[in-house]
């Protein structure tokens, strides 16, 4: 009887502490109250995805977010070079990630042009969810371009890219 007494008593010291060796990791991987708004939950992240205002009007970024924080999406803009001068050109993202509201991509080269934006993604002043300008991304662009004889020259510029209204698209803009 002894040894079964003895038998459980270590059986449930033992247990006990590895409940409390599990809880101790989960504690410390809480975050401050504080620090919540700094990193949204990953269900809000997904309301981030949508298109956004780019440089011109009638030029787009399309952003869409995954789960796993990432990023895809691509650049709609006008040609400014002499051979694609007004035409309208596509820029997908080489890369794309969102942490938190931290977010950074980096399109293809197409026309000897790239496109790098590290930023945030914020509130605006739409109203409510779908609304125009719901969401804000602002940030750096920089915009690379190489010449005929690949020299290759950066431009970069503080930008802030509105979302479109989640029923709207971009309006058509005349082409010359």
């Amino acid at each position: 009887m002894k040894r079964i007494y003895f038998i459980s008593v270590v059986a449930l010291a033992l247990g006990l502490g590895a409940v409390s060796v599990t809880a101790e990791p989960r504690a410390q991987e809480a975050k401050p109250a504080g620090d919540a708004e700094a990193k949204p939950a990953a269900k809000n992240e997904h309301a981030y995805s949508g298109m956004y205002t780019f440089l011109k009007e009638g030029e787009f970024v399309q952003v869409t977010v995954e789960d796993t924080g990432h990023v895809t999406g691509f650049v709609s803009r006008f040609g400014d070079g002499e051979s694609d001068k007004g035409a309208f050109l596509d820029q997908f993202f080489k890369s794309g990630k969102l942490d938190g509201n931290q977010l950074s991509f980096t399109t293809e080269i197409v026309h000897g042009v790239s496109f790098d934006f590290k930023g945030t993604v914020e509130r605006g002043e739409g109203k409510n969810p779908g609304d125009e300008a719901y969401f804000l991304l602002k940030g750096t662009l920089t915009e690379s371009a190489s010449d005929v004889n690949k020299k290759v020259s950066a431009h970069s510029r503080e930008v802030v890219f509105k979302m479109f209204p989640q029923d709207g698209a971009p309006a058509a803009v005349e082409r010359k």
